[in-house]
């Protein structure tokens, strides 16, 4: 994990149960007769988060409704240090505070991007989705947590076929994207894997533990033609933001992915490793501006 990320250690639980007094029930001992909660159920891992999110993040009141996306909180906090040292690259130092911008495409119903990112580094954002009823439940957590709303505006997408249009105004700024893209090329795919996620876990009862609804887990064509559609829409606004950047789950897009960020013309083309344990992941990031332009931009807009 990132050095800076809070969580590179076992989590204490002891600690998280005191923020969280309803996680002493899911907790148990696992074969190495260490205290763990039972990740293949849903409330514990709803549990948990509420338990991270308030002793790491101070986030008195978080919650989700059924099925939507319960994210692991380490690997979220991975993805935003990693841009927060993208960032650093055009004045030697992290840029904080809330005249720092981020736009996190497909908020969802957790929040947790901005959450997180806000805490850490003060920045503001924008999160937009196509699902209404992510987006209100995003809204509730903003309301019952006081100053979240003014560092948070969310905005629904209207148009499902687009990324950026429609979110970003004309005239609007934003220091960088982020994005976990749907992974699953088909509703049978996103399926099949969580068969698979269950058999590993020795379980047959159909859940998924993190949850998500079908838009969260897969689109048309997968993780590789959601990003192919970020990067030419990327390229339509490519003066309103500094760097774009996204997940990418499966090592095997990047080529093709690269040669379309040649293709539209991007300046800078970073790929990013991070690992969580044995899983690994990537950042992909572009930019259309040369190294002195971005200089210049931190210069205008953060200093």
């Amino acid at each position: 994990m990132h050095p800076r990320n809070r969580h590179r250690s076992r989590y204490d639980l002891k600690q998280l149960i005191k923020s969280c007094p309803q996680l002493v029930s899911h907790v148990l001992i696992n074969k190495f007769g260490d205290e763990t909660i039972d990740f293949s159920n849903p409330e514990s891992v709803k549990l948990l988060n509420q338990a991270i999110l308030k002793d790491f993040y101070k986030i008195t009141w978080w919650d989700i409704p059924p099925d939507y996306l319960c994210p692991p909180i380490p690997g979220r906090a991975d993805y935003l240090h990693y841009v927060a040292d993208l960032l650093a690259l055009t004045q030697g130092q992290i840029p904080k505070g809330k005249l720092v911008r981020g736009l996190d495409v497909g908020v969802g119903a957790n929040c947790v991007y901005p959450l997180i990112g806000q805490y850490e580094y003060g920045w503001s954002f924008i999160g937009s989705d196509i699902d209404k009823g992510a987006i209100e439940s995003a809204q509730l957590i903003l309301d019952k947590n006081s100053g979240l709303k003014e560092q948070v505006e969310l905005r629904l997408q209207v148009s499902p076929a687009h990324i950026f249009q429609g979110i970003l105004k004309s005239d609007e700024l934003i220091d960088f994207s982020l994005c976990n893209p749907p992974f699953h090329a088909s509703a049978e795919e996103a399926a099949l894997g969580t068969e698979r996620k269950l058999k590993n876990l020795g379980l047959k009862k159909s859940i998924l533990n993190f949850g998500g609804k079908g838009h969260e887990l897969w689109c048309p064509g997968g993780e590789k033609e959601f990003v192919k559609e970020m990067i030419e829409e990327s390229s339509t606004i490519s003066q309103q933001c500094l760097w774009f950047t996204t997940l990418i789950s499966k090592k095997e897009n990047l080529p093709d992915l690269e040669r379309l960020l040649k293709k539209v013309k991007a300046l800078e083309i970073k790929i990013l490793e991070m690992s969580q344990g044995q899983k690994i992941s990537r950042i992909l990031a572009w930019s259309f501006y040369s190294k002195e332009q971005q200089k210049e931009w931190a210069r205008k807009r953060w200093i």
